[in-house]
């Protein structure tokens, strides 16, 4: 069950300009899947990545920071339009600084989503620390917020939805993108058009 969301919480949202979040056990359930070729592959939720995607098209400022160093996890943040990925960073308050300098941005105007005790550096500093239901006890009692969802389960779309609604965006951004949708589907070619063109 998701955590009431207090007047302080909706005030902390509605100042937010930058979203950050861990990725093992935030955007994903934590588990890593190793192949016999010690690959290793985790699994990311879609409806995580539409409020991903949901809080660029509102203009707030998306990042992730992982301790792991992944060329698959720059690839699908980039494919959602996401820069800022630093991974293979365990100091994560120090890369939450780097962000707030390359962004020109205060700390109380970032949020910090986690799940784990190396996340409890950055929560501290942010004005907005959300824990997803399943993180340990310290950080969960870090946290301003709770999600209802765990990680990799739709949580970190429960902190997307919190800042749209704190920020009453959500039904400009929901609009936005209906448009954007139909534009791409009035731009793209029919099949008679492509039969056409390439008779």
């Amino acid at each position: 069950m998701t955590d009431p969301v207090s007047q302080e919480v909706r005030q902390r949202a509605a100042a937010i300009r930058l979203a950050v979040f861990d990725v093992d056990g935030v955007l994903t359930d934590g588990r890593l899947y190793l192949g016999e070729d010690n690959s290793e592959a985790r699994a990311f939720h879609t409806r995580d990545g539409l409020g991903l995607i949901m809080l660029l098209a509102a203009g707030l400022r998306v990042a992730v920071i992982s301790g792991k160093k992944s060329n698959a996890l720059e690839q699908r943040m980039g494919s959602m339009g996401i820069q800022d990925v630093l991974h293979g960073r365990n100091d994560k308050l120090r890369a939450l600084e780097e962000l707030l300098e390359r962004t020109g941005l205060r700390s109380q105007q970032a949020c910090f989503t986690g799940d784990d005790i190396l996340d409890l550096p950055p929560m501290a500093a942010v004005g907005l620390a959300v824990a997803v239901a399943d993180a340990h006890p310290s950080v969960r009692r870090a946290a301003h917020w709770i999600t209802g969802e765990c990680g990799g389960r739709g949580a970190a779309r429960e902190v997307c939805d919190l800042l749209l609604e704190s920020q009453e965006r959500m039904v400009s951004t929901l609009r936005a993108l209906e448009q954007r949708i139909e534009s791409a589907a009035n731009a793209a070619p029919t099949a008679t058009s492509t039969a056409t063109s390439t008779e």
